[in-house]
Order: structure tokens, then sequence, then C-alpha cells
């Protein structure tokens, strides 16, 4: 079973918004998917 998500909200610059819109597109992704795809790489590489 996936896990289950929230939602949540919050403010990016104009330009952030853009390149990740481009970039999950490029990857067949949704917006969120590809917001949850990073930031998942992000903590997986930055946790210790």
């Amino acid at each position: 079973m996936k896990p289950l998500k929230n939602k949540v909200s919050i403010t990016l610059d104009a330009d952030i918004i853009e390149k990740i819109k481009e970039l999950a597109e490029q990857d067949d992704r949704s917006f969120s998917q590809y917001v949850n795809l990073v930031l998942k790489e992000y903590i997986k590489k930055h946790a210790s």
C-alpha cells in the first residue's frame, strides 16, 4: 500500500516554479511528484 500523503502549502519564487515545471514535464511527472522526488533525493543525500 502506498504511504498516505498530506497537503501542505508553501511559497516558492516564480523562477523556481517555472524550472520545476520544466523538469517535471521532461521527466513525465506532475509538479507535485517531481517536488517529492527532488526532496526525497535531497534528504537521502543529506540525512545522517
